[in-house]
């Protein structure tokens, strides 16, 4: 196997979002790791961090993916879909053309963790309709490996013994994404396969551990190299890594606010679809 390297490690930085919720940006459009947008992630048991919410609010041009470690959010939004989104449970939205949507917590209380993911579209995709999937956590795979546990939320992940890998409920699309929760056990060594040509990212959100031979704390990102393989070993207690994986699209992005289309213009016409009611008209 050709292991992948770390070529760069990042920190997110605090910042606020929707009606002011209190969230770290571990990726951000203007970092350019094609296909991924956007990463953020939600942490406090603070009521004051969250309760505001991310009331209605549009997108073109994109998916999001919100992955619920802790707490209870709701999202609705105007097709009419309306996601309870509970501990271990995700939603995967595609904006396409355009969505309008909404993600309130459901709790006046306790802790509210998690994250939420921008991946971005092909041109050829993103005036396609808009779709939803609300992922309960019990359709979402684990995988048991030695001093690890591996949920897979999207692609397929190789088990061993020659058993068929083991595949998440979301799978193919135009970036083939992959989306693992990698638990390890203190001292646990892991190796995981990952697609040769995509772009993988690795975000350490418990515990520290060793990334191609690289020392990674508590929110540090790795951008790393290409290879078919990535080794993890946890520290002298448990971590956590998220995995995500994705073909890039190598393809212009340009980038405003809730919109992420190929050209200016695009950009302008999204703004004027919005301000004038057809922002999710069928094209």
């Amino acid at each position: 196997m050709n292991t992948r390297t770390v070529l760069d490690v990042t920190r997110g930085r605090p910042t606020s979002d929707g009606g002011g919720v209190r969230l770290t940006r571990v990726v951000s459009p203007e970092q350019g790791l094609d296909p991924f947008l956007l990463l953020d992630e939600f942490d406090s048991s603070e009521a004051s961090d969250y309760l505001a919410g991310f009331p209605a609010h549009p997108h073109r041009g994109f998916e999001t993916v919100t992955y619920m470690l802790d707490g209870h959010m709701l999202h609705e939004d105007h097709l009419g879909h309306r996601g309870d989104l509970k501990p271990g449970g995700v939603q995967w939205m595609t904006a396409g053309r355009g969505i309008i949507h909404s993600e309130m917590p459901q709790q006046v209380e306790g802790r509210m963790r998690g994250f939420q993911l921008w991946l971005n579209l092909p041109a050829a995709r993103k005036m396609a309709p808009a779709a939803y999937r609300d992922l309960d956590p019990a359709e979402i795979p684990a995988l048991a490996l030695p001093g690890a546990r591996v949920r897979v939320v999207a692609g397929r992940l190789a088990a061993d013994g020659g058993a068929a890998p083991v595949a998440g409920p979301v799978g193919g699309g135009a970036t083939e994404p992959l989306y693992l929760d990698v638990a390890l056990e203190a001292g646990a060594q892991l190796q995981l396969p990952t697609p040769a040509g995509h772009r993988v990212l690795a975000y350490v959100f418990e515990g520290a551990v060793r990334l191609g031979g690289r020392a990674l704390g508590k929110g540090e990102l790795a951008v790393l190299g290409d290879g078919d393989a990535l080794e993890l070993a946890a520290q002298a207690s448990p971590a956590r890594v998220l995995v995500l994986g994705a073909r890039p699209l190598r393809e212009p992005v340009v980038h405003y606010g809730p919109f992420v289309m190929n050209t200016v213009e695009e950009i302008h016409q999204a703004i004027r679809d919005y301000q004038s009611g057809h922002l999710t008209a069928a094209g």
